[in-house]
């Protein structure tokens, strides 16, 4: 039985990751053709492209340390919760896709597991990173790295536009119309760029799901990622990129703040240094959270009166359940294929 759960793990990984590429992937492009930066087939195809080559190439740090969150001595029950952990974060991906919220799919798998994991085996089943917190000497993990660096990149993502936005003001005040040809052609480097290290860090939560469905399952010797997930991911997470974002990028590109080809690279600048610094760090952070609040910081800086304040407060009532959300879903989701499967 354990086997058939796994595959069936594996494979909703995998439509996971689709999900994941317009949810979050597509997020990258919004600012770059709501600017006119790029056309729409261009921009997307840009965003693909070098999110699969960030897949591809990412390393493994961030897939570690989701796979370390929860602890469970039963394999059979490891792999039920990231059967229910994996259900919840794609349902949570569609529903706000309908709705056209960016949300985190980060957010949303690391909500799964842990609402999976208490209800399979308490709040002991999952590594809170508490003491990493009081020992500092100690490399922060568990669950206190991911909500600490969250805190971090939504903060980089506001301050960081804020102030680039600033800056390129002061500078730019009295450039000629014509260098917006050069801004233009710098926004299309940051963008891929950001789309870079966006898949890099986007496609290893999947990968750190599959790593300890194989371990778990005894398909594998050692807690490690293999090579035909990876390029399988990668391949998943452009394609959903090219595939559905379209609502997501209306929502960020234009019901916030209208954005210029200038707005544009301050975003990708500062939010991609924050996805960099995340992604070298092992840390799974929201792709979508820190592009919005970027968004929200341009907008702030520019003319605060010209940002739609309540599209910006439906996006971060979206953020702050969506944790607790996915880790109720997730909780119910275990609790019934534990009953269906006698796991």
């Amino acid at each position: 039985m354990i086997p058939d759960i796994a595959a069936i793990t594996i494979l909703l990984a995998f439509a996971f990751t689709f999900t994941n590429g317009f949810q979050d992937a597509s997020s990258i492009a919004a600012t770059l053709i709501a600017s006119r930066s790029a056309t729409p087939r261009k921009g997307i195809i840009l965003v693909a492209v070098m999110a699969f080559l960030g897949a591809v190439l990412g390393g493994n740090a961030v897939a570690f340390t989701l796979s370390g969150l929860i602890t469970l001595e039963s394999g059979s029950q490891t792999i039920v919760v990231l059967l229910a952990a994996v259900l919840s974060a794609t349902a949570w991906n569609l529903a706000t896709w309908s709705y056209g919220l960016p949300s985190s799919s980060t957010h949303a798998l690391i909500g799964g597991l842990i609402g999976a994991g208490i209800a399979a085996a308490g709040t002991g089943s999952v590594y809170w990173g508490v003491a990493d917190l009081l020992a500092p000497s100690h490399e922060m993990v568990g669950l206190v790295k991911i909500l600490f660096f969250f805190v971090a990149s939504i903060f980089i993502g506001f301050a960081g536009s804020y102030l680039m936005r600033r800056t390129t003001g002061l500078l730019l005040r009295n450039a000629k119309k014509t260098v917006n040809r050069t801004i233009v052609r710098l926004n299309r480097i940051a963008a891929a760029a950001m789309a870079f290290f966006n898949g890099a860090n986007d496609s290893q939560k999947q990968l750190g799901i599959i790593a300890l469905a194989l371990f778990a399952a005894d398909r594998s010797a050692t807690l490690d990622v293999p090579l035909w997930a990876r390029f399988a991911c990668a391949v998943l997470l452009g394609v959903g990129t090219l595939g559905g974002g379209w609502r997501i990028m209306n929502t960020l590109g234009r019901r916030i703040f209208e954005i210029e080809p200038i707005h544009s690279f301050d975003s990708q600048v500062s939010s991609g240094a924050a996805i960099a610094l995340s992604t070298l760090a092992g840390a799974p952070i929201s792709s979508t959270h820190i592009i919005t609040t970027s968004v929200i910081g341009l907008g702030a800086a520019e003319n605060p009166r010209r940002v739609h304040w309540q599209v910006g407060k439906e996006i971060v009532a979206a953020m702050v359940v969506t944790i607790p959300g996915t880790a109720l879903v997730g909780a119910l989701v275990y609790l019934i294929v534990s009953l269906l499967t006698g796991a």
